[in-house]
């Protein structure tokens, strides 16, 4: 695991899974994806914005915003089928709202396999979160080189 503060945001929601058993963790991570949030409607007409992450079994599209005040926001899309695709894409659009763009590129690469999920899911779905961290840090520090 590394040793990097976590935003609180992250650190919360690691904080909650840890907290749990592995079977409640998987609770937990179906209300992660139950809260995904909704795409903003401006980005609802505009799959093309959207990246597909290949590395992820199920089809989760993402797409990362630098907002005027430099605040981060992730956006993504996900079948309500693929629940736990769908959660991990939740935990990280809700724990990486509002940070800025040194907060998210300093989150450690590792995060997806501290939240405690290693046992309760395949290595391959964790690889997939990881994919979606990894993709997000791409997509963002092209935005900020564009600016």
């Amino acid at each position: 695991m590394t040793e990097i503060a976590l935003p609180s945001s992250l650190a919360e929601i690691r904080d909650d899974f840890l907290e749990l058993e592995q079977q409640d963790r998987l609770l937990l991570l179906l209300e992660f994806s139950n809260g995904l949030p909704a795409l903003p409607q401006r980005y609802e007409d505009h799959p093309d914005l959207f990246e597909r992450v290949v590395e992820c079994q199920s089809p989760v599209f993402i797409f990362v915003e630098v907002d005027e005040e430099g605040a981060v926001h992730l956006y993504a899309t996900a079948p309500r089928e693929s629940p736990t695709t769908r959660g991990f894409a939740s935990i990280l659009a809700q724990g990486l709202d509002g940070l800025s763009v040194d907060e998210v590129l300093s989150v450690p690469d590792d995060y997806p396999l501290t939240i405690g999920l290693t046992q309760a899911v395949s290595p391959l779905r964790i690889r997939g979160m990881t994919a979606l961290l990894a993709r997000t840090k791409r997509q963002l520090r092209e935005r900020v080189a564009a600016l």
